[in-house]
């Protein structure tokens, strides 16, 4: 299993996720940055959605600059309802 930091986190982020039950890289893609973003907000309130866009241009292997508008606004819709 590949550390989270290999999908370009950093090792506090790679904590968090360790700390809400998040392991390895493969755990992050199978939970997706949505369920992620859910349980981080759980246990650390003041988790806002650019740390969504981080977790899921990570996912897709890309720069947050990167994500379109349209998966940048869904994911900002999700993120309200938290």
């Amino acid at each position: 299993m590949a550390a989270v930091t290999t999908l370009g986190l950093g090792k506090t982020m790679e904590k968090k996720l360790h700390a809400v039950g998040i392991h390895s890289a493969e755990e992050l893609k199978d939970l997706g940055s949505k369920q992620a973003v859910f349980r981080l907000k759980k246990q650390y309130p003041n988790t806002c959605v650019v740390i969504l866009y981080h977790l899921e241009a990570a996912i897709q292997g890309v720069e947050i600059k990167q994500l379109d508008d349209m998966c940048k606004a869904e994911l900002k819709a999700f993120f309200k309802q938290l």
